[in-house]
Protein backbone atom coordinates (compact mmCIF):
# COMPACT_ATOMS: atom_id res chain seq x y z
CA UNK A 1 0.00 0.00 0.00
CA UNK A 2 2.88 2.10 0.62
CA UNK A 3 4.74 1.73 -2.03
CA UNK A 4 1.51 2.31 -4.50
CA UNK A 5 1.18 5.89 -2.51
CA UNK A 6 4.65 6.49 -3.35
CA UNK A 7 4.17 5.58 -7.09
CA UNK A 8 0.99 7.93 -7.34
CA UNK A 9 3.26 10.63 -5.35
CA UNK A 10 5.38 10.80 -7.52
CA UNK A 11 3.19 10.52 -11.08
CA UNK A 12 1.03 13.47 -9.66
CA UNK A 13 4.96 15.46 -8.64
CA UNK A 14 6.10 14.96 -12.53
CA UNK A 15 2.47 15.91 -13.95
CA UNK A 16 2.71 19.32 -12.30
CA UNK A 17 6.01 19.44 -13.17
CA UNK A 18 5.05 19.31 -16.64
CA UNK A 19 2.72 21.61 -16.68
CA UNK A 20 4.87 24.07 -14.63
CA UNK A 21 7.96 23.31 -17.80
CA UNK A 22 4.72 24.36 -20.43
CA UNK A 23 4.21 27.30 -18.69
CA UNK A 24 8.08 27.96 -18.35
CA UNK A 25 7.80 27.10 -21.94
CA UNK A 26 5.48 29.30 -22.94
CA UNK A 27 6.56 32.21 -20.97
CA UNK A 28 10.07 32.02 -22.46
CA UNK A 29 9.05 31.43 -26.01
CA UNK A 30 7.22 34.39 -25.87
CA UNK A 31 9.38 35.90 -24.72
CA UNK A 32 11.99 34.95 -27.30
CA UNK A 33 9.43 35.79 -29.74
CA UNK A 34 8.48 38.88 -28.76
CA UNK A 35 12.14 40.09 -28.58
CA UNK A 36 12.91 39.07 -32.20
CA UNK A 37 9.18 40.55 -33.48
CA UNK A 38 9.90 44.22 -31.64
CA UNK A 39 13.12 44.53 -33.83
CA UNK A 40 11.70 42.93 -36.61
CA UNK A 41 13.88 39.96 -36.69
CA UNK A 42 11.01 37.98 -38.08
CA UNK A 43 13.15 35.07 -39.36
CA UNK A 44 14.22 34.36 -35.68
CA UNK A 45 10.75 34.82 -34.53
CA UNK A 46 9.06 32.57 -36.44
CA UNK A 47 10.12 29.36 -35.13
CA UNK A 48 9.28 30.92 -31.73
CA UNK A 49 5.41 32.05 -33.11
CA UNK A 50 5.04 28.06 -34.56
CA UNK A 51 5.58 26.69 -31.40
CA UNK A 52 3.51 28.73 -29.47
CA UNK A 53 0.49 28.81 -32.00
CA UNK A 54 0.70 24.62 -31.28
CA UNK A 55 0.76 25.12 -27.07
CA UNK A 56 -0.09 28.23 -25.93
CA UNK A 57 -2.56 29.59 -27.86
CA UNK A 58 -4.25 31.08 -24.82
CA UNK A 59 -1.46 31.99 -23.39
CA UNK A 60 -1.01 36.00 -24.10
CA UNK A 61 -3.04 38.16 -26.75
CA UNK A 62 0.89 39.81 -27.35
CA UNK A 63 1.48 36.37 -29.50
CA UNK A 64 -1.92 37.57 -32.02
CA UNK A 65 -0.32 41.36 -32.19
CA UNK A 66 3.04 40.25 -33.18
CA UNK A 67 2.10 37.35 -35.21
CA UNK A 68 0.12 39.97 -37.15
CA UNK A 69 3.31 42.28 -37.80
CA UNK A 70 4.94 38.74 -38.54
CA UNK A 71 2.75 37.20 -41.47
CA UNK A 72 1.51 40.38 -43.07
CA UNK A 73 5.57 40.92 -43.76
CA UNK A 74 6.20 37.44 -45.04
CA UNK A 75 3.05 37.50 -47.40
CA UNK A 76 4.44 41.15 -48.60
CA UNK A 77 8.05 39.73 -49.05
CA UNK A 78 7.30 36.63 -50.89
CA UNK A 79 5.38 38.22 -54.04
CA UNK A 80 7.72 35.95 -56.01
CA UNK A 81 6.44 32.93 -54.63
CA UNK A 82 2.48 32.69 -55.02
CA UNK A 83 2.35 29.31 -53.12
CA UNK A 84 4.39 30.34 -50.55
CA UNK A 85 2.30 34.04 -50.01
CA UNK A 86 -0.45 31.79 -50.26
CA UNK A 87 0.35 29.50 -47.26
CA UNK A 88 1.48 32.85 -45.19
CA UNK A 89 -1.75 34.60 -45.80
CA UNK A 90 -3.48 31.33 -44.88
CA UNK A 91 -1.61 31.59 -41.52
CA UNK A 92 -2.86 35.11 -41.46
CA UNK A 93 -6.04 34.45 -41.63
CA UNK A 94 -5.81 31.89 -38.91
CA UNK A 95 -3.95 34.36 -36.49
CA UNK A 96 -6.71 36.41 -36.95
CA UNK A 97 -9.30 33.57 -35.80
CA UNK A 98 -7.50 32.40 -33.14
CA UNK A 99 -7.06 35.55 -32.16
CA UNK A 100 -11.01 36.15 -31.93
CA UNK A 101 -10.91 32.59 -30.42
CA UNK A 102 -8.89 32.77 -27.64
CA UNK A 103 -9.08 36.91 -26.70
CA UNK A 104 -12.40 37.13 -27.45
CA UNK A 105 -12.99 40.12 -24.95
CA UNK A 106 -10.07 42.04 -26.25
CA UNK A 107 -10.77 41.56 -30.21
CA UNK A 108 -13.04 43.54 -32.40
CA UNK A 109 -15.18 40.89 -34.17
CA UNK A 110 -16.04 43.79 -37.10
CA UNK A 111 -12.11 44.98 -37.66
CA UNK A 112 -11.31 41.02 -37.58
CA UNK A 113 -13.95 40.06 -40.04
CA UNK A 114 -12.68 42.94 -41.92
CA UNK A 115 -9.34 42.07 -41.79
CA UNK A 116 -9.93 38.25 -42.61
CA UNK A 117 -11.84 39.50 -45.56
CA UNK A 118 -9.08 41.75 -47.00
CA UNK A 119 -6.50 38.97 -46.76
CA UNK A 120 -8.29 36.66 -48.69
CA UNK A 121 -8.77 39.72 -51.07
CA UNK A 122 -5.48 40.90 -51.03
CA UNK A 123 -3.78 37.30 -51.46
CA UNK A 124 -6.80 36.02 -54.21
CA UNK A 125 -8.15 33.44 -51.55
CA UNK A 126 -11.65 31.89 -51.84
CA UNK A 127 -13.91 33.36 -54.82
CA UNK A 128 -15.57 37.33 -54.30
CA UNK A 129 -18.53 35.88 -53.09
CA UNK A 130 -16.88 34.55 -50.52
CA UNK A 131 -14.70 37.78 -49.65
CA UNK A 132 -17.83 39.54 -49.91
CA UNK A 133 -19.60 37.08 -46.69
CA UNK A 134 -16.83 38.65 -44.30
CA UNK A 135 -17.01 42.06 -44.69
CA UNK A 136 -20.86 41.42 -44.77
CA UNK A 137 -20.35 39.08 -41.45
CA UNK A 138 -18.28 42.36 -39.92
CA UNK A 139 -20.76 44.78 -41.56
CA UNK A 140 -23.51 43.20 -39.73
CA UNK A 141 -22.47 41.91 -36.30
CA UNK A 142 -20.00 44.66 -35.58
CA UNK A 143 -20.39 47.63 -37.70
CA UNK A 144 -19.05 50.50 -35.43
CA UNK A 145 -15.52 48.70 -35.60
CA UNK A 146 -15.80 48.78 -39.78
CA UNK A 147 -13.72 52.25 -39.69
CA UNK A 148 -10.65 51.52 -41.81
CA UNK A 149 -10.84 53.70 -45.36
CA UNK A 150 -9.72 51.17 -47.12
CA UNK A 151 -11.79 48.68 -45.66
CA UNK A 152 -14.85 50.54 -46.61
CA UNK A 153 -13.36 50.74 -50.67
CA UNK A 154 -12.48 47.30 -50.88
CA UNK A 155 -16.12 46.14 -49.73
CA UNK A 156 -18.02 48.51 -51.88
CA UNK A 157 -15.72 47.29 -54.58
CA UNK A 158 -16.12 43.58 -54.68
CA UNK A 159 -19.93 44.21 -53.91
CA UNK A 160 -20.13 46.24 -56.65
CA UNK A 161 -18.35 43.64 -59.30
CA UNK A 162 -20.96 41.14 -57.80
CA UNK A 163 -23.76 43.37 -58.98
CA UNK A 164 -22.03 44.14 -62.69
CA UNK A 165 -21.36 39.65 -62.51
CA UNK A 166 -25.30 39.39 -62.16
CA UNK A 167 -24.85 38.29 -58.24
CA UNK A 168 -26.08 41.19 -56.51
CA UNK A 169 -29.09 43.74 -57.16
CA UNK A 170 -28.27 47.04 -58.15
CA UNK A 171 -30.84 48.18 -55.20
CA UNK A 172 -28.33 46.19 -52.61
CA UNK A 173 -25.43 48.48 -54.39
CA UNK A 174 -27.50 51.87 -53.77
CA UNK A 175 -28.52 50.88 -50.18
CA UNK A 176 -24.59 49.73 -49.08
CA UNK A 177 -23.18 53.01 -51.00
CA UNK A 178 -25.55 55.00 -48.51
CA UNK A 179 -24.34 53.26 -45.30
CA UNK A 180 -21.04 53.46 -46.21
CA UNK A 181 -20.92 57.02 -47.00
CA UNK A 182 -22.80 58.05 -43.32
CA UNK A 183 -20.00 55.50 -41.99
CA UNK A 184 -16.91 57.54 -43.97
CA UNK A 185 -19.10 61.40 -42.89
CA UNK A 186 -19.42 60.32 -38.94
CA UNK A 187 -15.94 59.32 -38.88
CA UNK A 188 -15.24 62.82 -40.38
CA UNK A 189 -17.21 64.40 -38.08
CA UNK A 190 -15.42 62.64 -34.93
CA UNK A 191 -11.93 63.75 -36.49
CA UNK A 192 -12.70 66.91 -37.61
CA UNK A 193 -14.10 67.51 -33.80
CA UNK A 194 -11.49 66.47 -32.59
CA UNK A 195 -9.03 69.03 -34.68
CA UNK A 196 -11.30 71.75 -33.84
CA UNK A 197 -10.43 73.64 -30.43
CA UNK A 198 -6.83 72.64 -31.72
CA UNK A 199 -7.41 74.80 -34.82
CA UNK A 200 -8.43 77.64 -33.08
CA UNK A 201 -6.13 77.43 -30.13
CA UNK A 202 -3.06 77.73 -33.31
CA UNK A 203 -5.52 80.86 -34.68
CA UNK A 204 -4.63 82.75 -31.03
CA UNK A 205 -1.39 82.07 -31.13
CA UNK A 206 -1.33 79.63 -28.80
CA UNK A 207 1.21 77.01 -28.59
CA UNK A 208 0.34 73.01 -29.07
CA UNK A 209 1.40 69.98 -26.68
CA UNK A 210 3.52 67.16 -28.67
CA UNK A 211 0.26 65.19 -27.99
CA UNK A 212 -2.11 68.29 -29.57
CA UNK A 213 0.37 68.54 -32.73
CA UNK A 214 -0.19 64.34 -33.05
CA UNK A 215 -3.93 64.62 -33.05
CA UNK A 216 -3.28 67.38 -35.62
CA UNK A 217 -1.55 65.30 -37.85
CA UNK A 218 -3.57 62.36 -37.69
CA UNK A 219 -6.72 64.48 -38.44
CA UNK A 220 -4.56 65.72 -41.70
CA UNK A 221 -4.17 61.64 -42.56
CA UNK A 222 -7.64 60.30 -42.13
CA UNK A 223 -9.24 63.18 -43.11
CA UNK A 224 -7.01 63.09 -46.84
CA UNK A 225 -7.36 59.16 -46.43
CA UNK A 226 -11.37 59.50 -46.09
CA UNK A 227 -11.51 62.09 -48.97
CA UNK A 228 -9.63 59.88 -51.03
CA UNK A 229 -12.03 56.92 -50.30
CA UNK A 230 -14.85 58.81 -50.49
CA UNK A 231 -14.12 59.95 -54.25
CA UNK A 232 -12.75 55.94 -55.32
CA UNK A 233 -16.37 54.70 -53.79
CA UNK A 234 -18.59 57.72 -55.83
CA UNK A 235 -16.53 56.80 -58.87
CA UNK A 236 -17.44 52.73 -58.39
CA UNK A 237 -21.15 54.11 -58.31
CA UNK A 238 -20.07 55.80 -61.81
CA UNK A 239 -23.37 55.63 -64.24
CA UNK A 240 -25.08 53.24 -61.90
CA UNK A 241 -26.42 56.18 -59.70
CA UNK A 242 -27.30 58.53 -62.80
CA UNK A 243 -30.85 59.48 -63.61
CA UNK A 244 -31.46 57.59 -66.32
CA UNK A 245 -30.66 54.76 -64.18
CA UNK A 246 -32.65 55.57 -60.96
CA UNK A 247 -35.83 56.21 -62.46
CA UNK A 248 -36.91 53.65 -64.72
CA UNK A 249 -35.51 51.29 -61.79
CA UNK A 250 -37.73 53.25 -59.15
CA UNK A 251 -40.69 53.66 -61.76
CA UNK A 252 -40.44 50.17 -62.39
CA UNK A 253 -40.81 49.35 -58.39
CA UNK A 254 -43.37 52.19 -57.33
CA UNK A 255 -46.19 50.68 -57.74
CA UNK A 256 -45.50 47.20 -55.50
CA UNK A 257 -43.55 49.90 -52.57
CA UNK A 258 -45.30 53.47 -53.28
CA UNK A 259 -46.46 52.25 -49.44
CA UNK A 260 -43.02 50.66 -48.48
CA UNK A 261 -41.72 53.81 -45.88
CA UNK A 262 -38.24 52.81 -45.94
CA UNK A 263 -38.21 52.16 -50.03
CA UNK A 264 -39.74 55.23 -50.70
CA UNK A 265 -37.42 57.16 -47.96
CA UNK A 266 -34.31 55.71 -49.95
CA UNK A 267 -35.81 56.44 -53.51
CA UNK A 268 -36.23 59.94 -52.63
CA UNK A 269 -33.46 60.32 -50.89
CA UNK A 270 -30.80 59.10 -54.35
CA UNK A 271 -32.87 60.97 -56.23
CA UNK A 272 -32.42 64.64 -54.49
CA UNK A 273 -29.05 63.87 -54.13
CA UNK A 274 -28.72 63.11 -57.71
CA UNK A 275 -30.91 66.33 -58.60
CA UNK A 276 -33.46 63.59 -60.14
CA UNK A 277 -36.64 65.97 -58.79
CA UNK A 278 -37.53 67.39 -62.37
CA UNK A 279 -39.10 63.90 -63.27
CA UNK A 280 -42.52 63.09 -62.62
CA UNK A 281 -41.72 59.82 -60.42
CA UNK A 282 -39.99 62.71 -58.02
CA UNK A 283 -43.16 63.97 -57.09
CA UNK A 284 -45.09 60.85 -56.53
CA UNK A 285 -42.53 59.80 -54.65
CA UNK A 286 -42.51 62.48 -52.52
CA UNK A 287 -46.29 63.28 -52.32
CA UNK A 288 -46.66 59.03 -51.70
CA UNK A 289 -44.08 59.35 -48.80
CA UNK A 290 -45.54 62.36 -46.93
CA UNK A 291 -48.98 60.90 -47.08
CA UNK A 292 -47.47 57.76 -45.40
CA UNK A 293 -45.39 59.50 -42.87
CA UNK A 294 -44.82 62.94 -42.95
CA UNK A 295 -41.42 63.38 -41.81
CA UNK A 296 -37.90 65.55 -41.84
CA UNK A 297 -37.29 64.16 -45.42
CA UNK A 298 -41.02 64.33 -47.07
CA UNK A 299 -40.54 68.18 -45.81
CA UNK A 300 -37.18 68.15 -47.32
CA UNK A 301 -38.15 67.23 -50.28
CA UNK A 302 -41.28 69.31 -50.82
CA UNK A 303 -38.71 72.19 -50.03
CA UNK A 304 -37.25 71.43 -53.16
CA UNK A 305 -40.18 71.18 -55.07
CA UNK A 306 -41.51 74.75 -54.04
CA UNK A 307 -37.79 76.33 -54.38
CA UNK A 308 -37.64 74.71 -58.30
CA UNK A 309 -41.25 76.41 -58.51
CA UNK A 310 -39.95 79.45 -57.45
CA UNK A 311 -41.63 79.93 -54.00
CA UNK A 312 -38.53 80.25 -51.87
CA UNK A 313 -40.15 81.55 -49.09
CA UNK A 314 -42.37 78.75 -48.85
CA UNK A 315 -39.44 76.65 -49.74
CA UNK A 316 -37.31 78.38 -46.41
CA UNK A 317 -40.84 77.03 -44.49
CA UNK A 318 -40.42 73.30 -45.63
CA UNK A 319 -36.68 73.27 -44.91
CA UNK A 320 -37.24 75.01 -41.36
CA UNK A 321 -39.64 72.09 -40.96
CA UNK A 322 -37.09 69.23 -42.38
CA UNK A 323 -34.62 70.45 -40.02
CA UNK A 324 -36.92 70.65 -36.70
CA UNK A 325 -37.88 67.10 -37.06
CA UNK A 326 -34.74 65.43 -38.31
CA UNK A 327 -32.77 62.89 -36.10
CA UNK A 328 -30.03 62.36 -38.19
CA UNK A 329 -27.15 65.01 -37.42
CA UNK A 330 -25.54 64.86 -40.97
CA UNK A 331 -28.49 65.22 -42.89
CA UNK A 332 -29.36 68.42 -40.43
CA UNK A 333 -26.59 69.92 -41.47
CA UNK A 334 -27.44 69.50 -44.72
CA UNK A 335 -30.49 71.04 -44.60
CA UNK A 336 -29.12 73.64 -42.46
CA UNK A 337 -27.21 74.41 -45.34
CA UNK A 338 -29.89 74.83 -48.13
CA UNK A 339 -30.98 76.88 -45.46
CA UNK A 340 -27.92 79.04 -45.28
CA UNK A 341 -27.41 79.00 -48.98
CA UNK A 342 -30.61 80.81 -49.59
CA UNK A 343 -30.15 83.66 -46.92
CA UNK A 344 -27.08 83.95 -48.70
CA UNK A 345 -28.42 84.16 -52.42
CA UNK A 346 -31.38 86.76 -50.51
CA UNK A 347 -28.06 89.20 -48.92
CA UNK A 348 -28.99 88.00 -45.93
CA UNK A 349 -25.55 87.19 -44.28
CA UNK A 350 -26.05 87.00 -40.81
CA UNK A 351 -28.73 84.58 -41.06
CA UNK A 352 -26.65 82.93 -43.99
CA UNK A 353 -24.16 82.66 -41.36
CA UNK A 354 -26.12 81.93 -38.47
CA UNK A 355 -27.44 78.37 -39.84
CA UNK A 356 -23.79 77.89 -41.24
CA UNK A 357 -22.62 77.51 -37.87
CA UNK A 358 -25.54 75.12 -37.06
CA UNK A 359 -24.03 73.12 -39.57
CA UNK A 360 -20.74 73.13 -38.51
CA UNK A 361 -22.09 72.57 -34.63
CA UNK A 362 -23.22 69.45 -36.07
CA UNK A 363 -20.41 68.66 -38.37
CA UNK A 364 -17.23 70.21 -37.88
CA UNK A 365 -15.47 68.86 -41.16
CA UNK A 366 -18.25 70.79 -43.09
CA UNK A 367 -15.42 72.66 -45.18
CA UNK A 368 -17.64 74.16 -47.36
CA UNK A 369 -19.65 76.45 -44.52
CA UNK A 370 -16.41 77.71 -43.05
CA UNK A 371 -15.95 78.91 -46.86
CA UNK A 372 -19.16 80.29 -47.39
CA UNK A 373 -18.82 82.39 -44.33
CA UNK A 374 -15.29 83.43 -45.09
CA UNK A 375 -16.69 84.56 -48.84
CA UNK A 376 -19.29 86.55 -47.13
CA UNK A 377 -16.92 88.46 -45.02
CA UNK A 378 -15.16 89.04 -48.27
CA UNK A 379 -17.59 90.07 -49.67
CA UNK A 380 -18.42 92.71 -47.09
CA UNK A 381 -15.35 94.51 -46.11
CA UNK A 382 -16.31 97.57 -47.58
CA UNK A 383 -19.10 97.74 -45.64
CA UNK A 384 -17.35 96.97 -42.30
CA UNK A 385 -14.62 99.30 -41.03
CA UNK A 386 -14.54 102.70 -39.75
CA UNK A 387 -10.73 103.44 -41.61
CA UNK A 388 -9.85 102.22 -44.97
CA UNK A 389 -6.87 99.86 -42.81
CA UNK A 390 -9.93 98.42 -40.80
CA UNK A 391 -11.94 97.17 -43.97
CA UNK A 392 -9.24 95.59 -45.46
CA UNK A 393 -8.64 94.02 -42.10
CA UNK A 394 -11.73 91.70 -42.47
CA UNK A 395 -9.69 89.99 -45.61
CA UNK A 396 -7.87 88.63 -42.45
CA UNK A 397 -10.22 87.06 -40.84
CA UNK A 398 -11.88 85.80 -44.47
CA UNK A 399 -8.66 84.30 -44.92
CA UNK A 400 -8.84 82.19 -41.15
CA UNK A 401 -12.09 81.03 -42.02
CA UNK A 402 -11.08 79.70 -45.58
CA UNK A 403 -7.89 78.16 -44.18
CA UNK A 404 -10.20 76.74 -41.63
CA UNK A 405 -12.41 75.02 -44.56
CA UNK A 406 -8.77 73.85 -45.88
CA UNK A 407 -7.70 71.65 -42.83
CA UNK A 408 -10.97 70.22 -41.91
CA UNK A 409 -12.62 69.68 -45.43
CA UNK A 410 -9.32 67.62 -47.87
CA UNK A 411 -11.82 67.71 -50.63
CA UNK A 412 -12.00 71.49 -51.03
CA UNK A 413 -8.87 72.25 -49.84
CA UNK A 414 -7.22 73.38 -52.84
CA UNK A 415 -9.89 75.98 -53.73
CA UNK A 416 -10.50 76.97 -49.72
CA UNK A 417 -6.69 77.59 -49.98
CA UNK A 418 -6.35 79.46 -53.18
CA UNK A 419 -9.29 81.39 -51.41
CA UNK A 420 -7.05 82.56 -48.07
CA UNK A 421 -4.40 83.60 -50.31
CA UNK A 422 -6.59 85.75 -52.41
CA UNK A 423 -7.74 87.38 -49.07
CA UNK A 424 -4.59 87.89 -47.41
CA UNK A 425 -3.73 89.56 -50.77
CA UNK A 426 -6.12 91.86 -50.05
CA UNK A 427 -5.61 92.20 -46.82
CA UNK A 428 -3.04 94.80 -44.90
CA UNK A 429 0.58 93.85 -45.66
CA UNK A 430 3.41 94.42 -43.43
CA UNK A 431 4.30 98.26 -44.98
CA UNK A 432 0.57 99.01 -44.30
CA UNK A 433 0.89 97.77 -40.54
CA UNK A 434 3.72 100.17 -39.94
CA UNK A 435 2.43 103.12 -41.42
CA UNK A 436 -0.75 102.90 -39.88
CA UNK A 437 1.18 102.44 -36.17
CA UNK A 438 0.24 99.33 -35.06
CA UNK A 439 1.67 96.03 -33.97
CA UNK A 440 1.55 92.33 -34.77
CA UNK A 441 -0.79 90.30 -32.51
CA UNK A 442 -3.19 93.71 -31.92
CA UNK A 443 -6.72 92.77 -31.73
CA UNK A 444 -9.05 94.49 -34.22
CA UNK A 445 -12.96 94.54 -33.52
CA UNK A 446 -14.82 94.41 -36.72
CA UNK A 447 -18.33 95.98 -36.74
CA UNK A 448 -21.55 95.66 -38.68
CA UNK A 449 -23.12 92.21 -39.29
CA UNK A 450 -19.59 90.63 -38.70
CA UNK A 451 -19.05 91.48 -35.02
CA UNK A 452 -15.96 89.49 -34.43
CA UNK A 453 -12.66 89.82 -33.94
CA UNK A 454 -9.39 89.66 -35.96
CA UNK A 455 -5.48 89.47 -34.78
CA UNK A 456 -2.92 91.18 -37.12
CA UNK A 457 -0.83 88.52 -38.43
CA UNK A 458 2.73 88.85 -38.12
Amino acid sequence: MKIKFLILLAIGVFANQSVAAQEVDCARALSLFSQSAKVKDYKAAKPYYEKLIKSCQDYHISLYQYGDRMLKHFAKSTKDDADLQKQYAEQLIENYKLRLQNFPAKTSKGETYANIAEAMYDYKIGTAAEQLSWYEKAWKEDKENVNDPRTLYVYFNILVAEQDAGNRDLQEVFTMYDELIQKIEEQEIYRAGQAEPLLKKQELGESLSSKEERILKNTDIYLNNFNKIKQGINGLLGERADCDNLIPLYNKEFDAKKEDVEWLKRAAKRLSAKECTGDPLFFKLVESLHKQEPSAKSALYLGQLAAKDGKYSKALEYYEQSADLEDNKIDKARVYMMIAGNYKKSGSFSKARSYYKKALSIQPSLGSAYLQIASMYASSANNCGDTTFNKRAVYWLAAEYAERAARVSPAISSSAKQAAASYRGRAPQKSDVFQEGRKAGETIKIGCWIGESVRIPG
